[in-house]
């Protein structure tokens, strides 16, 4: 009974962070959203960076939640449904799963990042294939802080400069 209950235990921490429902896609294409305008005043456009904080201040009202596999709500948060979630709130449709979110908006230089881009890391041992994601919170040269659910402390926010977070990193999207 004990070596089953490390065995489950094994397997749910060593788990990817993505939702539980599959998408079968049949060919990989780079899903293009609707940019968010920085300069157009009309009435129907929205703030990139009213947008982005709005974003990353919801999020942040889950911080120190649990994490829990396909999870959105404070009962439990994976890393995909923090993101799904927090753009949601500000009427901005994105995928709901890590992979899908890997292939959304445009591809950045991790220099170029701002507050509301996605930061996408490969996790497990031997892979470089995206299994997380987090939000960007902050970026100054040289320090990059970002959101996300992590399987071991839920959700929280860590800094790219961590050497764990450093070596998993794989790619920066703008979504906005």
């Amino acid at each position: 009974m004990p070596r089953i209950l490390f065995i489950l235990l094994l397997i749910f921490c060593t788990s990817a962070c993505k939702s539980k429902k599959k998408v079968i896609t049949k060919k990989s294409q780079s899903v293009k959203t609707e940019k968010v305008s920085k300069t157009d005043n009309s009435s129907s456009s929205i703030d990139y960076s009213t947008a982005a904080k709005n974003v990353v201040e919801h999020a942040k009202k889950f911080d120190g939640v649990r994490y829990k596999y396909g999870g959105t709500t404070k009962k439990g948060m994976d890393c995909s449904g923090l993101i799904f979630t927090s753009f949601n709130k500000e009427n901005i449709s994105l995928p709901r799963t890590t992979q899908d979110l890997a292939k959304t908006g445009e591809w950045i230089d991790l220099k170029e990042v701002q507050k509301g881009d996605l930061l996408f890391f490969a996790t497990k041992k031997k892979s470089r294939k995206v299994n997380h994601v987090g939000i960007v919170t902050t970026s100054r040269v040289g320090n990059v802080e970002f959101i996300h659910a992590s399987t071991s402390n839920g959700v929280m926010i860590s800094n790219l400069a961590e050497r764990y977070w450093y070596f998993a990193f794989v790619q920066a999207r703008r979504v906005l």
